[in-house]
């Protein structure tokens, strides 16, 4: 069974940083592609973050800020956040995929974890 478990979270002042992991256990997900997605409050569950093969796509409203990573050994990924503001609070959710192609929609992730949630004080 594939789980998908998310820490790192909690409570940043604004400006601050925070390092998000993932742990897949139940498969290897080598270079398949890996997400971040987040969801705040009464607002869809939107896309933050991909890695597949050797390519990175991040959203514009976090470019320049966060910088997804993964250790294929440890079979993780990471969220590394930077700069962070009030509107990134928001639970993240990890998500892995059964290819190494690129993909920003929620719909093309098959495995998702429980979330953990960013709190970013103003």
């Amino acid at each position: 069974q594939v789980q998908l478990v998310e820490s790192g979270g909690g409570l940043v002042q604004a400006g601050g940083s925070l390092r998000l992991s993932c742990a897949a256990s139940g498969r290897t997900f080598g270079t398949y592609r890996m997400a971040w997605f987040r969801q705040a409050p009464e607002k869809e569950r939107e896309f933050v973050a991909t890695l597949a093969g050797v390519i990175t796509v991040v959203a514009d409203s976090v470019k320049g800020r966060f910088t997804m990573s993964r250790d294929i050994v440890k079979n993780t990924v990471y969220l590394q956040m930077n700069s962070l503001k009030p509107e990134d609070t928001a639970k993240y959710y990890c998500a892995a995929g059964d290819t190494v192609q690129i993909r920003t929609s929620r719909r093309d992730y098959d495995y998702w974890g429980q979330g953990t949630q960013v709190t970013v004080s103003s």
